[in-house]
């Protein structure tokens, strides 16, 4: 299962690492690939809980913009 996160208030590398260890804390995710450039993150994995993805990015200081199954 994939799923495609719109992500606001990312301006560094720091950033992408800060979100992509966050998201891959979150029970289910095997992978999490994070773009600056296009404000996106990929994630990968079983039974990925929506709620809880956008959690973990709010938690880590950014705010998800659109979840695309």
């Amino acid at each position: 299962m994939k799923k495609l996160l719109k992500i606001e208030g990312m301006t560094c590398g720091h950033c992408v690492m800060h979100v992509q260890s966050a998201l891959e804390a979150v029970p289910g995710v095997k992978s999490a690939k994070v773009d600056l450039l296009q404000r996106q993150a990929i994630v990968e994995g079983e039974q990925l809980d929506e709620q809880a993805l956008r959690a973990a990015v709010t938690e880590a200081g950014y705010r998800v913009v659109e979840i695309i199954p």
